[in-house]
């Protein structure tokens, strides 16, 4: 299953308390940008640096839709001009690929194993039709540790936040 095709996608020796950023992509990305992506991600990550010391790192689109970045604080610790550089790296592969890796309002289910993008507002509509349910995994982006991406990236829309938000109205399935 997928879920636990996560935790082999991501670096082993990275402590589980590394820092996990999570950028969504408006659309997914086609085989060809996915590897120029993937190379100026690594080409990123092993110049990274806090206060002239090289920050342990690890970037990567997961599930064709997904910047994920990854920093191993236990021996450098990342600052807020680290996150910078990291985040002008995002800034950078947004104006690249005509994509915006910062909408916060769009949510991204997985259905029949592949990541699919509803806007916050038709949630409850897929919902009311039978699209989703209380049992359609959900891309849980808002997570801070390597140990929450293995365990809570991908969780059932009834176990989520967004449970609180929507009505699961398909009689046996509860919110709560």
């Amino acid at each position: 299953m997928i879920i636990e095709e996560v935790k082999t996608l991501l670096p082993a020796g990275f402590s589980d308390q590394s820092r996990v950023w999570i950028y969504q992509s408006s659309r997914a990305f086609i085989e060809k940008e996915l590897n120029e992506i993937n190379e100026q991600l690594e080409q990123f990550y092993t110049q990274w640096t806090a206060h002239g010391a090289p920050v342990k790192g690890w970037a990567k689109v997961l599930f064709g839709q997904f910047i994920v970045i990854m920093a191993d604080e236990t021996e450098v610790g990342v600052s807020g001009c680290s996150t910078d550089s990291s985040v002008k790296v995002i800034k950078s592969i947004e104006r690249q690929y005509s994509v915006n890796m910062f909408d916060r309002l769009s949510i991204t289910f997985l259905r029949k194993e592949k990541a699919e993008m509803l806007p916050l507002s038709q949630v409850q509509y897929a919902i009311d039709k039978g699209f989703i349910d209380g049992d359609t995994y959900l891309f849980n982006n808002v997570i801070y540790t390597k140990k929450e991406l293995q365990e809570a990236w991908l969780v059932p829309l009834r176990k989520s936040w967004l449970a609180e938000r929507v009505t699961l109205n398909s009689g046996n399935i509860e919110s709560n």
